[in-house]
């Protein structure tokens, strides 16, 4: 499976450590495993198929279109959902 990371994502993982950008990568990666690693909810309210991904304070919001991930937006916890 191929992960995608949008433009925006990208611009949020490059104000982080190189510590923290690992440890959000390996947690993506986890994502492309049969069955997918991690603490992975669906999100309401939004358009179908949209998930989350808890990786400590940070969320990753992604979904899943064919054989590739797409990474759609990393944040906080606290700011990633306004």
């Amino acid at each position: 499976m191929v992960i995608k990371y949008s433009k925006k994502s990208l611009k949020f993982l490059s104000r982080l450590d190189n510590r923290a950008v690992t440890r959000i990568r390996t947690a993506v990666s986890g994502l492309c495993e049969v069955p997918p690693r991690g603490d992975i909810k669906n999100m309401q309210g939004c358009s179908v198929g949209r998930m989350r991904l808890r990786v400590g304070n940070w969320r990753v919001i992604y979904r899943v279109d064919g054989r590739a991930l797409l990474v759609l937006d990393i944040g906080n916890r606290g700011d990633i959902y306004k």
